[in-house]
């Protein structure tokens, strides 16, 4: 498995930005067509006309500011600081040029701007049409823009500029920190410009095929645009608002101007699009069947005291107010519907849904426990299902800061598992969400995953027992080999080689940092696996003989409980897949393997190397992997020695 550079979010940060704006229709009659400005500039010497600064939300607001001594041209510039990885100041910097009425830019090709950075970084993405509302329609952005100490030009091409005859969203864009960190960027002359070397259009959608049901909607995702710019191709990512789509057969399935397609019938339909008069390539085939089963009964009936509990949708109890059951700025469908007499909830088309109780807060501090039942005909391999709590903190408003939440993933191989057909019941500790360090004004509920359609009742907090210890009363023993004969990926124990990432966006898992009487833990949530990635720097364990790690799980370790360890080596090249000389072994633990898994106390592995028989070299280790049944894991002490 590789390691990939990623956004830390930022795409979902960019473009789901905050609640409470509503969108506004792009059309108006023909004779109340108003004539929008038609400037060009976004930043020159100074910001143009009715143009001001928005920062992305998470973002460090205070990132931009003016430069009057380096500048590309003229007299001034913006200076942007990107805070470094674990920054209080914010997760990145970013933000968007947005204009007060909007601007007529169907006159140009391209936003081009001039840059420069304190260091070689790559401006994880910029671009044009995203107006911070959270509506915008005709976004469009390149990435991963490779930025030096010198000023270079950047262009971003307009797919369709005729579309953008009342843009707001003149341009934005966001960096993280690299290697964990941060920089000082410059930007200067953004501005709007019809350029000759612009060549080409080379629109595409995704082909691909998509199963619905009668009824659902599904969006068309991965439009872009590669165009000849200055000679050498270049992609650009588009909103569908750019696109033409065209079905096969609206008998089957009909497609709106934004790439929305509702499923009319059952068969199959060819989705297919233009940009302007230039065919895209790409077909996205949608097989429509019957609509899918519903439950046939209800949930269980909670057989939990009332005064016991604090519910925000049970027939069985009174309920907390709520003041919506989707936001405005999800992406989910939700209906009030009846099984056998009982209210349920159903999703549909969800990606992620947003359950808010914000003007009456939830003081869930003396409660313990937190329950939801879900049912879903969709098929579960592969797929998750997520559940965040999110606390406003004591001033019980959004962005205070002291707002805390914490996110939980199941799967097939979760405790409880997801199951297609049947209610499946959370009842969750709510010491599990480990970064809700506090209960007191809890005020939203975000579910999210690949389970497009979702049943949902009886969703409460309770004060309950918990089985068995949650966490650990007391740290593992420390370790004694000399620290001439480790290395350490983690021990307070030791000085630590450098490690990329505990839990990459692409792994199954959750990690957090936690401490048990002072000593420092790594706690796992939610793991199906978890990557521990040290590519930059890999460990040469070629002297080493053994990998030692201490682990405690307060989930059940019984057969057929599983608990595997693997590690990887990238070769001589220290790149992963990158020469053939890969080489990996995954070992197996259970409760009757030396050493056994137990439920609530501490196991240290101490596995000699050669029992990795496949792992043949051992000068290029890079990567650490943990999978298997036990989903919520302690680690501590994680070394190689000899």
């Amino acid at each position: 498995m590789k390691l990939e550079k990623t956004l830390l979010g930022l795409t979902i940060a960019v473009l789901v930005l905050m609640t409470g704006f509503v969108g506004c229709e792009r059309t108006m009659d023909e004779e109340d067509e108003a004539d929008f400005p038609t400037d060009h500039e976004v930043f020159l010497d100074g910001f143009g006309p009715g143009v001001g600064f928005e920062a992305f939300l998470n973002s460090y607001y205070e990132a931009v500011d003016i430069d009057n001594q380096d500048t590309y041209q003229g007299s001034s510039s913006l200076v942007i600081t990107v805070p470094d990885e674990g920054s209080d100041l914010g997760w990145f910097a970013g933000g968007a040029f947005t204009h007060d009425v909007g601007r007529d830019l169907s006159e140009f090709n391209a936003l081009t701007f001039w840059a420069k950075a304190s260091a070689d970084i790559t401006l994880d993405v910029a671009g044009i049409g995203n107006d911070n509302t959270g509506t915008s329609l005709y976004v469009a952005e390149i990435s991963a823009v490779p930025v030096t100490t010198a000023w270079t030009q950047i262009i971003i091409p307009i797919p369709l500029a005729s579309m953008l005859v009342e843009e707001r969203g003149l341009f934005y864009f966001a960096e993280g920190a690299e290697n964990g960190l941060g920089c000082t960027m410059w930007f200067d002359e953004i501005q709007f410009e019809e350029l000759d070397t612009i060549l080409d259009p080379r629109p595409a959608i995704v082909t691909e095929e998509v199963n619905v049901f009668t009824g659902d909607t599904v969006a068309v995702e991965g439009c872009t645009v590669v165009f000849e710019v200055n000679g050498t191709d270049q992609t650009v990512v588009a909103d569908p608002g750019y696109f033409t789509f065209t079905s096969s057969d609206e008998a089957v399935a009909t497609v709106d101007e934004m790439g929305t397609i509702i499923a009319a019938g059952a068969g199959t339909a060819a989705i297919t699009a233009t940009l302007g008069d230039v065919d895209a390539t790409g077909v996205l085939t949608v097989v429509v069947g019957e609509p899918g089963p519903g439950p046939a009964a209800p949930a269980p009936t909670p057989e939990v005291p009332a005064e016991d509990v604090i519910s925000l949708f049970s027939n069985a109890y009174d309920d907390h107010p709520v003041d919506t059951w989707s936001a405005d700025w999800d992406d989910a469908e939700v209906e009030d519907v009846q099984v056998a007499g009982d209210d349920v909830k159903l999703y549909t088309n969800l990606v992620f849904a947003g359950i808010e109780f914000t003007s009456q807060t939830v003081d869930a501090s003396a409660l313990n426990i937190f329950h939801m039942d879900i049912w879903t005909p969709d098929p579960v391999a592969g797929a998750s299902f997520k559940i965040k709590l999110v606390d406003f903190g004591a001033d019980g408003a959004y962005g205070g800061g002291d707002d805390v939440e914490h996110e939980l993933t199941f799967s097939e191989a979760s405790d409880p598992p997801l199951q297609s057909e049947n209610w499946i019941s959370f009842d969750i500790p709510l010491a599990d969400f480990v970064g809700l360090v506090t209960q007191g004004h809890l005020a939203q509920l975000i579910i999210s995953g690949e389970l497009s359609t979702v049943y949902v009742d009886n969703i409460y907090f309770y004060a309950g027992e918990v089985e068995g210890p949650s966490e650990p009363e007391t740290p593992a023993d420390p370790p004694t080999f000399p620290a001439a004969n480790v290395i350490s990926l983690f021990s307070d124990v030791y000085d630590d080689h450098p490690v990329d990432t505990w839990s990459p966006d692409w792994d199954m898992a959750n990690v957090a940092d936690v401490q048990i009487d002072g000593d420092n833990i790594k706690l796992y949530t939610s793991l199906t696996y978890c990557v521990i990635d040290f590519s930059t720097q890999t460990i040469d364990g070629s002297s080493m003989t053994h990998f030692y790690f201490d682990f405690w799980t307060p989930d059940p370790t019984d057969l057929p409980a599983v608990f595997n360890v693997k590690l990887v080596d990238f070769g001589a090249n220290g790149v992963y897949d990158g020469g053939g000389d890969d080489v990996e072994h995954e070992l197996t633990f259970n409760a009757e393997s030396t050493p056994a898994l137990v439920t609530g106390n501490w196991v240290t592995f101490d596995i000699p190397l050669a029992d990795f028989t496949n792992l043949i070299t051992r000068e290029h280790l890079a990567q650490l992997v943990y999978s298997g049944d036990p989903n919520t894991v302690y680690l501590d002490n994680v070394l190689f020695h000899n």
